[in-house]
């Protein structure tokens, strides 16, 4: 499963200081490419663990069926909706008499709908991030970031880059959730 990088709250001028300070640059002309660069380490960072770093709403759109569905983002901080999908596409919000929600200790959230009124889609909205803003994202993840952006930085004259270096996936990988299909 492969996150998309949309939502992600704008990088704020410290965390791009801190790549800054990492290259050693001084001056501020590149600090909106900077900027993309962070963006692109934080989608990388989110794929490569399997989590969202900052928690941002999600709806998933999921059919309705009698079991227990796990949601797609993690981890699961809070499941604040669950609406029914019409033949039109129109939202209803359903009662919390129709289905029933679990967060499990790893944050994978889940739904199960109660047999229902002709309901065959739900959407499901939800809130998933590990951190409230990136001040809080865990401290080897960060560092991650920084030194991923740095390393786009120094490589961005054209030069193939083949996946992040392996000191910044050692940095990431202990917060790597596999999903086993």
């Amino acid at each position: 499963m492969s996150f998309q990088p949309e939502n992600l709250p704008a990088m704020p001028v410290a965390l791009i200081q801190e790549v800054k300070d990492f290259l050693r640059l001084a001056h501020g002309e590149d600090d909106a490419a900077i900027a993309e660069m962070l963006n692109s380490a934080a989608h990388l960072c989110e794929n490569f663990i399997g989590q969202m770093l900052i928690a941002r709403a999600v709806t998933d759109r999921i059919p309705v069926r009698g079991e227990w569905q796990k949601l797609k983002k993690r981890p699961v901080q809070a499941i604040t909706l669950v609406e029914a999908i019409g033949p039109e596409g129109t939202l209803t919000a359903l009662p919390a008499t129709d289905y029933a929600m679990d967060i499990d200790s790893d944050g994978t959230g889940w739904v199960k709908m109660h047999p229902a009124h002709g309901v065959t889609r739900i959407a499901v909205t939800y809130e998933a991030g590990l951190a409230a803003d990136w001040a809080s994202v865990p401290a080897s993840l960060r560092h991650g970031l920084v030194r991923l952006a740095g390393y786009f930085y120094t490589h961005r004259d054209g030069e193939y880059i083949s996946g992040p270096p392996s000191a910044i996936t050692a940095l990431w990988r202990p917060h790597r959730r596999m999903r086993l299909a």
